[in-house]
């Protein structure tokens, strides 16, 4: 059985599934070591706590490194990423609050911008695409 095991888990005595879930329900939920001893003895097995412990910082990196390749990948669209409240609404206003906004969306160039029907944030995003911060193809779609 060890020689059909991935590399990561050979010579391990419990079996893949179990160490995975336990690594994965202690990430996961605010659970302790010790609460997951308590879990595994529900289920018939004897864990013991500091055993999990070491599980723990194995193999969270290899979970987190799997879970990040599995990820959709973004298609620029998103759901409402900011929103500013100020004072004035002018085209100083809106280039601000879109630069704060495009800051935040780690990099990705958006196809389209959902804005209020503020006539500022059009011209904001007209002089972002001039200086090449935005797309020549992004538009600015106004909606109530």
């Amino acid at each position: 059985m060890s020689q059909n095991r991935p590399a990561v888990f050979r010579g391990r005595h419990f079996e893949d599934l179990i160490i995975i879930l336990c690594v994965r329900w202690y990430l996961r939920y605010s659970l302790s070591y010790r609460d997951l001893e308590e879990r595994m003895a529900e289920r018939g097995l004897s864990v013991d706590h500091v055993t999990i412990w070491r599980w723990v910082p194995r193999y969270a990196p290899i979970l987190n490194q799997r879970l990040r390749r599995e990820r959709r990948h973004p298609n620029r669209s998103c759901d409402t990423i900011d929103f500013m409240l100020s004072p004035q609404r002018d085209l100083t206003a809106a280039k601000l609050f879109l630069g704060l906004a495009l800051s935040g969306s780690g990099g990705v160039r958006p196809r389209v911008v959902n804005v209020d029907g503020h006539p500022a944030y059009a011209r904001a995003i007209a002089e972002r695409q001039q200086s090449g911060e935005l797309g020549r193809r992004c538009h600015c779609r106004p909606s109530p």
